[in-house]
């Protein structure tokens, strides 16, 4: 595994960006969280890819990340 990272969150808007760690835009917005994933891995195919998951904790916030 390398030392870079890739995160794949969701939008409000119900699409998904793909993020660099304190980047302050998205590397790539998809509308599915598949299509999402396949282009963090065209983008950094050597990269820890985090995924948001997107279901609500009975406390009223987002789960923790997983990956692919």
């Amino acid at each position: 595994m390398s030392n870079k990272n890739l995160f794949v969150e969701r939008n409000d808007d119900g699409t998904y960006a793909v993020r660099r760690p304190n980047a302050d835009r998205a590397s790539a917005i998809e509308p599915t969280q598949a299509e999402a994933i396949a282009r963090a891995r065209k983008i950094d195919d050597t990269a820890a890819i985090h995924v948001e998951r997107v279901r609500n904790t009975n406390r009223g916030e987002r789960d923790k990340w997983r990956k692919p």
